[in-house]
């Protein structure tokens, strides 16, 4: 066939594909018109792109395991006194009320009282802690992660957990597949000889290959259902500024928490969400034996677990921070290794600061991914403008806090940006009080000393081929 006929095939099924996008997708506009444009430039490889990330999660959604899970009759309990309580001022009580009304009615996650939180910014601590309550582990330890490195700490937690296993506790690790692409499968042989169970989310193959642009980015671990880990820090010795990538990406800055109290169970609840997705072990068989609610106070910090996912059009997590933000009197301290955010995230952050409230954005100062940074940098001008405070951190950020009034914060998996708001399965712990947010308060004014702030004038000093690059990037940040 000729070349020019050739040509015109092409152009036919980009022309359909376009129609399908526009007409069929009911995508966000802006989204939409992302991929028209990467169909545009890039004809023939744009729609192999499509083909993987932009045919979206069609099928196995979860709900049915929420529902599965509702079955577990002391959160049901929660739930459902909360549900009839929730105008009769019982979550009003406390701090930014609205906030925890908001989460409970559109994520069904209960308000949970007396739970012990420990907050880590050094990787090193929380590992130290993570080994001593795996080895003291009675009867189960589950485990969730986007990335699990083959390296030392990588190996030392799988050898704790393969001896764990011959000890006879049950062993079940899930990780995500694309994100520990590089990480071997021979890395988990002994953990399944000794009877621990190993599974991937979303295994890479061609069959699944509309499934890639949807990550499992949460990182859950919990220890005979009354000992909980969930924040920002996945298992690698990157995160403790160690190893062969630490001379690319130095001075690694992330944060998670360690809780004990009724809170685990919900953590325990969207592991065992994920797991029977995963897998036809169903866990919410053993309800009894995994959610176990104490009973005496473990602490007293009052919290939510929110979820969020692309088995959802709420995209839960994101709209509880633009209520944090719509709320905000004082001030509103943010943390976070990517700023890609959608109109009504960028809008809300705007129009606080432009209503008098202190808002500052902690952004990392050397970046993991340049392209996304390219995207992340292009957004800075915008902040300045509406009268936010930029700090640049000295190496890499990868925490992911908000801190609002002394009042609310949040830490979690969920980062700000379109893919992790949308398309990404995150967790993000929401506390309330003024103990518990001064902390995070007082770690992020800490970072600052390790910070340049941006100002308006070094901004505008960019090269014109940064501004090209950052242009170029945020074209296709919808899709990216």
């Amino acid at each position: 066939m000729h070349l020019n006929a050739w040509l015109i095939i092409g152009y036919v099924i980009n022309f359909i594909l376009i129609v399908a996008v526009v007409c069929f997708q009911r995508r966000d506009p802006v989204v939409s018109l992302a991929w028209v444009l990467g169909f545009t430039i890039f004809p023939i490889v744009g729609f192999l792109v499509f083909l993987v990330f932009g045919t979206g999660l069609k099928t196995h959604t979860k709900r049915k395991y929420h529902q599965k899970m509702d079955n577990n009759r002391a959160l049901t309990k929660i739930l459902r006194t909360q549900k009839k309580a929730i105008f009769g001022g019982l979550i009003d009580e406390v701090p930014f009320g609205g906030v925890a009304r908001y989460l409970l009615t559109v994520n069904d996650s209960p308000f949970v009282e007396n739970n012990d939180v420990k907050i880590y910014t050094k990787a090193e601590e929380k590992y130290r802690d993570l080994i001593e309550d795996i080895k003291n582990a009675k009867e189960s330890i589950n485990m969730v992660y986007f990335i699990i490195h083959d390296d030392h700490i990588g190996n030392t937690i799988i050898n704790l957990l393969t001896q764990k296993a011959h000890e006879g506790v049950q062993v079940r690790f899930l990780y995500d597949d694309f994100g520990s692409l590089l990480t071997p499968h021979r890395m988990f042989k002994e953990l399944k000889k000794a009877g621990g169970k190993v599974v991937r989310f979303f295994p890479v193959k061609l069959s699944s290959y509309s499934k890639f642009n949807h990550r499992n980015h949460r990182k859950i671990t919990v220890i005979d259902g009354a000992i909980g880990y969930m924040g920002g820090m996945n298992i690698g010795d990157e995160y403790m500024s160690r190893g062969r990538r630490s001379k690319k990406i130095p001075n690694w800055r992330d944060t998670h928490m360690r809780i004990v109290g009724p809170a685990v169970c919900l953590l325990q609840k969207y592991f065992a969400l994920d797991w029977e997705f995963s897998t036809d072990e169903k866990l919410s068989d053993q309800l009894e034996r995994f959610f176990v609610i104490p009973q005496k106070p473990c602490g007293d910090i009052p919290m939510q677990i929110g979820a969020s996912g692309p088995d959802s059009d709420r995209e839960e997590i994101k709209c509880t921070m633009i209520k944090m933000l719509n709320d905000a009197k004082k001030y509103v301290y943010i943390q976070t290794p990517y700023f890609v955010p959608d109109a009504p995230f960028l809008n809300a952050l705007t129009m606080a600061a432009q209503s008098g409230v202190d808002v500052r954005v902690m952004l990392p100062g050397v970046p993991d991914k340049k392209y996304v940074y390219y995207v992340t940098t292009s957004y800075i001008g915008a902040l300045l403008n509406a009268g936010v405070r930029v700090y640049i951190y000295d190496g890499f950020l990868h925490s992911k806090t908000m801190a609002v009034d002394d009042a609310v914060c949040t830490i979690g998996t969920t980062n700000i940006d379109i893919r992790s708001f949308s398309l990404h399965f995150e967790i993000n712990a929401f506390m309330y009080g003024r103990q518990i947010t001064e902390e995070c308060r007082e770690i992020f004014e800490d970072d600052i000393e390790k910070c340049v702030e941006m100002s308006e004038e070094k901004y505008s000093k960019r090269g014109i081929w940064q501004i090209m690059k950052e242009g170029f990037f945020r074209l296709f940040s919808p899709i990216m």
